[in-house]
């Protein structure tokens, strides 16, 4: 999944600039990902609680209740979902202590820089496309 649609101009850049810059360019780019992050959790949130709020109002027997269990699979789904969207959020946090430590674009296997295309695609990434493998 690409976090960003940008389009090539912004690898050109990457490729065109020095590590400053480049740096400079990623942490904008995790900033913007990470307040998407954010507005994403919090609406899981509130959509869990929502959910947890509707269904102390129902038969508390997702077993034999009708409603039951979608009340259930919906608190499971946007469990899951929050649960994905704070990973995500992590991510995003590590990759910008990585930029701050100047470690970003670096492979953590190989030690090897990580590829342009892959960055732009997937700036969260800690590895090489050869090491992703």
């Amino acid at each position: 999944m690409a976090l960003f649609h940008i389009g090539s101009g912004v690898v050109e850049i990457v490729r065109r600039y020095s590590n400053p810059v480049k740096e400079a360019w990623a942490s904008v780019l995790l900033e913007l990902e990470r307040e998407r992050a954010l507005t994403r959790v919090r609406a899981l949130n509130a959509e869990f609680e929502g959910i947890v709020a509707a269904s102390l109002d129902a038969n508390s027997d997702d077993e034999h209740d009708p409603e039951g269990a979608t009340i259930a699979f919906e608190r499971q789904r946007t469990a899951a979902l929050r649960a994905r969207a704070e990973a995500h959020l992590d991510e995003v946090d590590r990759a910008l202590a990585r930029v701050a430590s100047g470690n970003y674009g670096i492979c953590r296997s190989c030690r090897r820089p990580i590829g342009t295309e892959r960055l732009t695609a997937l700036p969260v990434t800690e590895v090489c496309i050869g090491c992703a493998g």
